[in-house]
């Protein structure tokens, strides 16, 4: 059984990952915006149902083996600090938009938004980052079964991602809105975000291996 505390730890790590811009986070908030309420409630349907396959993926062994390979674990580590750091810079760098300035997309069908959502989770490296170089650090064999650790930490990831980004979705034109009446705070958004990931980078860089 997972500690309360790592728990805990896990789900601050969760909400700071949702709550920073990403494709999912763009995707939902445009589409809101665009094409109302609903069709964001819509998409995240899809962008739930691909966090499902991110979770599955860790589930049936996938952050095990990476974990066994110290090579292989230590690329992927690397690589993810990488990544966090190529959005901290994309968050604060000359002439960078927030995800509250909305993309234009056109009306879609129910169908299309779920699959939309869909393609746009599965295929968002920021998750895929998280599931194969952040989760793993929260695994440890005294604590059970990984494949039930793994099961709980990404239904955990799920309920905040979903909590979270369905209030964006039902509430992304009023906070693009606000946004646009105080521009300090646009800009405040993006340097927050662009030092939470720097911060996450370097945990990610000076952790070492929990399952040997």
């Amino acid at each position: 059984m997972i500690p309360l505390h790592d728990w805990l730890l896990f789900t601050g790590a969760a909400l700071l990952m949702v709550l920073t811009p990403g494709p999912n986070m763009i995707y939902l908030i445009s589409r809101s915006i665009c094409q109302g309420r609903m069709a964001g409630v819509t998409s995240l349907i899809g962008v739930v149902a691909g966090f499902f396959v991110h979770m599955s993926a860790a589930a049936i062994g996938l952050t095990a083996l990476f974990m066994a390979v110290p090579l292989g674990y230590d690329l992927l580590r690397w690589l993810g600090a990488g990544y966090l750091l190529w959005m901290a810079w994309q968050a604060v760098k000359p002439g960078a938009r927030s995800p509250f300035q909305a993309r234009e997309l056109p009306a879609d069908s129910p169908k299309k938004l779920v699959l939309m959502g869909f393609l746009t989770s599965v295929l968002n490296p920021k998750v895929a980052i998280f599931y194969l170089s952040i989760l793993p650090q929260f695994i440890t064999p005294e604590h059970g079964s990984l494949l039930a650790q793994s099961l709980t930490l990404g239904l955990t990831q799920i309920a905040v991602s979903f909590s979270v980004n369905l209030l964006i979705a039902l509430f992304a034109a009023g906070l693009a809105a606000w946004f646009v009446r105080y521009p300090l705070w646009l800009m405040l958004q993006r340097y927050v975000m662009g030092f939470v990931l720097a911060a996450l980078a370097l945990r990610l860089v000076q952790e070492q291996r929990q399952l040997v």
